[in-house]
């Protein structure tokens, strides 16, 4: 008889309801004789419960659930609803990027850099929204038209994350937790966080979201760098929290995707037309939201106006949604460099090969393993000997 290991039934409870889970996802265990104290599981079913309900074992160990919090300032809104707890994947994907920041801050100062003097330097400024948005432009070398010379938004995307990284940015976007495709992100949960450090700045973007809302939050978290602030948040309806701080951010955010004097301009062109905010949304490639929010911040429409076409834009992105499902995926590496990030990828194949880093260590901080790593490091010399 396999032995059992004693669980309080308050911390399976705790777990499935902390995993979102439903009972036919946990099927296979027996867990509401657990629940309620009738069985207790053995060592093995345990640890695949803990699998299942993505929880750390250790906790199925303690006297009494324990009290989860972000390690993050939380600028989520969700209305007039309360904001959920963070989802296991949400933890776990934060605690990820700061362990990769920890460890990058750690390698830069033993190179000799010097931290990055833009990180929080509009902290003490006048909360000017056009200065704001203009030395955002200046630090990352990029006009006011940067964007008019992109093809698609796909490709200002990663125009501006490129540039981002150049600046001294680490810059990681990811739809799912580490590599499991299996643990998708919601971003009806967060769209994006920022861990700012002045060495090390990192912005995660939840790639799970449109291409074209992701330009909206890289602009929202580079705000949050030139303030100095790290941050959570979902921008439900593009509402910033209510926290002057993170208004501020949406409005750089707006004025750095759209400036404001060369939108008033070009409006007379399309203000009766149908399409007006596609052609918008064609100028400065951001997505047609985003141009419809920025022509409401101008009060060029009413909120009426605005909430209406944001709910049409809504139901087609959900049939969008639908839709990516049946779509495969793309190639494992040029994901993964995503993923990553290209400074991140660089400074860790680098210290690997060059033996300032186990092997170990760069497979604990990158989630990949022996041949996997080889080849990926393989392949990021060849890109960065190609320039």
């Amino acid at each position: 008889m396999p032995t059992t290991v004693a669980v309080k039934p308050e911390l399976i409870r705790w777990a499935i309801g902390r995993s979102g889970l439903t009972k036919d996802d946990l099927g296979k265990f027996s867990f509401e004789k657990w629940e309620k104290g009738e069985k207790q599981p053995t060592l093995r079913q345990l640890e695949a419960f803990a699998r299942q309900t993505m929880t750390p074992l250790g906790y199925l160990f303690l006297s009494a659930p324990p009290e989860e919090t972000l390690p993050i300032p939380d600028f989520r809104t969700m209305g007039d609803a309360p904001v959920r707890h963070p989802s296991p994947n949400l933890i776990e994907t934060v605690q990820t990027m700061q362990r990769r920041q920890a460890w990058m801050r750690d390698y830069l100062i033993e190179q000799g850099h010097l931290g990055l003097p833009f990180i929080g330097s509009l902290k003490q400024q006048p909360w000017d929204v056009e200065t704001g948005a203009e030395r955002i432009r200046e630090t990352l070398e990029l006009t006011e038209n940067w964007a008019s010379g992109c093809s698609t938004w796909e490709d200002a995307l990663l125009a501006l994350r490129k540039a981002a990284e150049d600046a001294g940015v680490l810059v990681s976007a990811s739809g799912v937790v580490g590599l499991s495709n299996r643990r998708k992100l919601d971003p009806e949960e967060f769209r994006g966080f920022v861990l700012c450090d002045d060495y090390a700045p990192l912005i995660f973007v939840n790639s799970a979201d449109t291409k074209s809302a992701q330009m909206f939050t890289m602009a929202h978290e580079l705000a949050h760098l030139w303030l100095g602030r790290g941050g959570l948040f979902n921008l439900v309806r593009l509402q910033p929290y209510d926290d002057e701080g993170e208004k501020y951010c949406n409005r750089v955010a707006a004025e750095f995707l759209i400036p404001r004097k060369k939108l008033a301009a070009r409006w007379p062109e399309v203000r009766d037309a149908e399409n007006r905010y596609q052609t918008i949304a064609r100028w400065f490639k951001v997505s047609p939201l985003v141009a419809a929010r920025r022509v409401l911040d101008l009060k060029l429409i009413t909120k009426t106006a605005f909430f209406l076409f944001y709910n049409q834009q809504q139901d087609e992105w959900q049939q969008q949604k639908a839709q990516d499902k049946k779509r495969k995926g793309g190639d494992f590496y040029r994901t993964l460099y995503v993923r990553l990030g290209h400074r991140f990828t660089h400074a860790v194949v680098c210290a690997a090969r060059e033996g300032r880093l186990s092997y170990r260590e760069a497979y604990q901080l990158t989630g990949l393993n022996g041949n996997t790593f080889d080849e990926y490091a393989t392949r990021v010399m060849t890109r960065m000997r190609n320039g």
